[in-house]
């Protein structure tokens, strides 16, 4: 996206923008009919106005002012019909316009790399996605549509000024210039004003996001003052970017009024100059109706551009937030799904062949690794954290893509395999878990129609955590609320188990699945990794000794590189293996135990 700072307005943003309404054109042409109606409308009641003032009240003729009455109400009604109809369909259109947005953009967002979360801030996607979306759907109900309505009033309103009187639309349009340089500058600056004050929201509601969410840490490590102090900073710089947009307008709407008075003011003298001897001499064109209508006439005409400069405001804002969505539309971040293969069978048969992986260009984590995983076998990833034994799991996903070598399953290359299908049969748990705010229940089912209550409670009593779920309040339907909150990590940690169990994968995951858990339920994960392992090919990132001795292979890595391979028995006997270290140092104690 082409940055577009310094234009008063960017027509090439605009264009893609109406693109979105493609879809919705017939209320688009309605809308725009409505206000051409508006303009035509507007002027209308004008020129009744100077009749009832000159041929009716100064003539005293009674029945044509009922008349001319009568007729200016049902040109209100009408005014007043369009104006619903308009007000409704732009407002409409643009409720329409940010869903199909909104919708594109989180689809989109769905298939992004990992690595674009891990760079970017959730607060700053959120406001994308809610606050800046939202503000695009001002651009129709207040911005874009007023604007085309308020300029075809302008001129309607023009023309009609020269058709009655070019003398007196020329005292007008004299302040016109000055009035149109002053919006000119006024729009330009406000271009530059909003881009400061969307980023300012974004920085504000990203640091907002993340300290409620680690608002423990804050709390453990004693940072309220400190982080009160970067809030009131951050809090001020935004109120700072807010009070540059209203010291803007707080110039330019003066100004905008001081020269509708001021036009009107010598609008009354020349007109009053020139009316009072023609009129006493009974001839000359410039009479009472038409100076009143022309004041009218005036103040509709310099209204609307007081309104323009506003709405622009409006039309700016939304521009500058649909600038940053389309940002992320135009983001090439997203896990490339051009496999055509669905896996639907799984004999479980895993290989990595000189995979090579950095999560940065410059830093390789993955450095050239083979091996193999036969159907049904479980084998064992240890090794230092920042080995990179998680990272085998994210590529084996496909969460991040290799950046040479190959990983297949079942001989078939997992680029081959459809996205979908590929995730269906792989089940993870990982060690920070994360549930939504919602019901354990529909935590464990992630909304499958597929997997009943009752399979659910089959399966939580099959690995012994049906007891525990039951001790709360409302049982499966208990709110664990925000990533869990209601819960220890322990029975979080039973929960994804029991989640990954119930959709029966082809290939289980566990990564340090039990390293944030108590002894009790450490158990019950155990006895469920027997159960679940049984026919499934298995890949087990622990350091807990039991389920290391149970390995078919073990895995062992260091500084991205598998360093040694065996049986837990076979590494042992190495003499001053890696494995045997590593065993000494870590696990010794838990044996003694």
């Amino acid at each position: 996206m082409a940055d577009a700072k310094g234009k008063a307005f960017d027509f090439k943003l605009f264009g893609r923008l109406m693109g979105y309404t493609r879809k919705y054109r017939f209320t688009f042409y309605f809308t725009a009919f409505a206000a051409i109606a508006m303009a035509g409308l507007a002027i209308l009641s004008p020129a009744i106005l100077q009749r009832v003032i000159d041929d009716a009240i100064l003539k005293f003729d009674y029945r044509l002012m009922v008349q001319l009455v009568t007729l200016m109400f049902g040109i209100l009604i009408a005014e007043v019909l369009f104006q619903f109809a308009f007000i409704y369909l732009a407002n409409w259109l643009g409720q329409n316009v940010i869903k199909d947005i909104r919708v594109k953009l989180f689809k989109l967002m769905l298939s992004f790399k990992m690595k674009y979360y891990d760079k970017s801030a959730v607060g700053r996607l959120t406001t994308r996605a809610v606050n800046d979306i939202e503000t695009i759907s001002s651009i129709f109900s207040q911005g874009l549509f007023m604007i085309v309505s308020d300029l075809l009033k302008m001129l309607a309103v023009a023309g009609f000024m020269l058709y009655k009187s070019w003398e007196l639309a020329l005292i007008v349009f004299s302040i016109l210039p000055f009035i149109l340089y002053a919006t000119r500058v006024f729009q330009r600056a406000m271009k530059g004003a909003f881009e400061e004050v969307r980023t300012q929201v974004a920085n504000l509601n990203s640091f907002v996001q993340e300290r409620i969410t680690g608002m423990k840490i804050v709390q453990v490590f004693a940072r309220e003052t400190k982080d009160f102090n970067e809030f009131k900073e951050i809090n001020k710089k935004h109120r700072t970017a807010w009070i540059k947009t209203v010291w803007y307008n707080s110039i330019f709407f003066p100004i905008a009024e001081m020269s509708g008075s001021l036009a009107i003011g010598i609008l009354v003298w020349y007109g009053g100059l020139k009316a009072i001897p023609e009129q006493v001499a009974g001839q000359g064109d410039i009479t009472l109706g038409l100076i009143t209508i022309f004041i009218t006439l005036t103040q509709m005409l310099f209204r609307p551009l007081r309104q323009i400069a506003d709405k622009f405001n409006t039309l700016q804002m939304g521009m500058v937030a649909a600038s940053r969505v389309f940002g992320i539309l135009d983001t090439k971040s997203h896990i490339a799904d051009e496999g055509l293969i669905a896996l639907n069978q799984v004999n479980g048969h895993i290989d990595f062949k000189n995979v090579r992986f950095g999560y940065n260009e410059d830093e390789e984590v993955i450095k050239g690794i083979s091996f193999s995983v036969s159907p049904g076998q479980t084998i064992a990833l240890v090794g230092a954290t920042g080995a990179g034994k998680s990272t085998i799991i994210n590529l084996l996903s496909r969460f991040y893509e290799i950046n040479d070598g190959e990983i297949s399953i079942d001989g078939i290359s997992i680029h081959d395999y459809t996205l979908a299908s590929l995730r269906d049969h792989i089940a993870v748990v990982l060690q920070d878990v994360f549930l939504f705010a919602d019901t354990i229940l529909n935590n464990i089912t992630l909304g499958d129609p597929e997997i009943t209550e009752e399979e659910v409670i089959a399966a939580a009593k099959e690995i012994g955590v049906h007891k525990f779920i039951s001790s709360l309040p409302e049982g499966y339907q208990y709110n664990v609320k925000e990533r869990g909150s209601m819960l220890s990590s322990g029975q979080r940690q039973l929960i994804a188990f029991l989640r990954a169990y119930v959709s029966k994968p082809s290939i289980l995951v566990l990564d340090e699945a039990t390293s944030s858990v108590d002894t009790y339920s450490e158990e019950l994960i155990q006895n469920a990794t027997d159960k679940i392992t049984q026919g499934r090919t298995s890949i087990v990132i622990a350091h807990r000794l039991a389920t290391i001795k149970k390995a078919d292979q073990i895995l062992v890595m260091d500084a991205g590189k598998i360093v040694e391979k065996g049986t837990h028995k076979e590494l042992l006997q190495k003499e001053n293996g890696f494995y045997k270290n590593l065993y000494e140092v870590q696990f010794m104690i838990e044996e003694a135990i």
